[in-house]
């Protein structure tokens, strides 16, 4: 039986309650904050708790994106905004976005900072130095592999043909589906904008929670990436919007701006399964 507080678990919880597939990237940058937050020393926080109280009833996962706090600081804010998710929101998933990699003793603290000082139920990874090197983070919680990414040099080194004819990114996905999970749960990364790509992972890791990027500033696919990314149930997608969301209005009413398109994502991606 899974575990009630496991990443797994608790993400298939929040999909039932909100009947969503939506993640709500908190990317913060405060030069495209609302002028009602100018000057203020917590206006990371602000912005972040007021985004995340406007759309939490709407989404399954936040995903607070670590660089975009700690470059100013506000690693404290960091830990204020996923309190509040904990507290207001405890049905809710937290992802920490920090795309870690490392080995030993460093990945060991990189895992007790994100489970424990930011209480999060998982945290994306970068594959590349195997799987001793994400044991001590699926000890202590969830674990989201970098898989094949959105970014446009992304098939550099992930779309490599390996010594059996398949590219990297589909030893990644093995990887994490046959090993990594033998130690806790996981998860992959997989950009909107490689659908046909996507597909291929699903087929690999076919029970695996996927995180999908690149939908809606990166120009994604939403109907097929959603169509080619669930699995058999029609689940196991968090469907990650960030900017669209958070920038949908330079106003006062930035909130019911960031809400109105949340809503409008989660719409969309369950009529992409029809």
């Amino acid at each position: 039986m899974n575990d009630p507080s496991g990443f797994h678990a608790r993400l298939a919880a929040a999909h039932e309650r909100s009947g969503s597939m939506l993640c709500v990237g908190l990317d913060p940058d405060p030069a495209r904050f609302p002028t009602v937050l100018d000057g203020a020393p917590d206006a990371i926080a602000r912005f972040c708790i007021a985004i995340v109280d406007a759309t939490a009833d709407l989404v399954c996962a936040f995903k607070p994106q670590f660089a975009h706090f700690a470059a100013h600081r506000a690693e404290d804010q960091l830990e204020r905004v996923c309190h509040h998710i904990r507290a207001r929101h405890p049905d809710v998933v937290l992802v920490l976005d920090g795309k870690r990699g490392d080995i030993g003793s460093t990945a060991a603290f990189y895992a007790r900072e994100a489970f424990g000082r930011y209480g999060v139920d998982a945290v994306t990874v970068n594959p590349y130095l195997g799987t001793d090197a994400a044991v001590p983070f699926l000890e202590l919680g969830g674990v989201i592999a970098l898989c094949r990414t959105s970014n446009p040099g992304a098939g550099e080194l992930q779309d490599l043909t390996v010594a059996d004819g398949r590219p990297l990114y589909l030893h990644v996905a093995e990887m994490v589906a046959e090993r990594w999970t033998r130690h806790g749960d996981c998860g992959l990364v997989v950009g909107a904008t490689s659908p046909t790509e996507l597909a291929g992972v699903r087929s690999v890791a076919p029970d695996l929670p996927i995180l999908l990027p690149g939908v809606g500033a990166q120009g994604g696919d939403l109907e097929a990436s959603v169509r080619a990314g669930v699995d058999g149930d029609g689940r196991n997608l968090l469907v990650s919007s960030s900017r669209q969301i958070l920038y949908a209005s330079s106003g006062d009413d930035f909130a019911d701006a960031a809400r109105a398109v949340a809503l409008a994502t989660r719409d969309a991606a369950n009529a992409a399964l029809g």
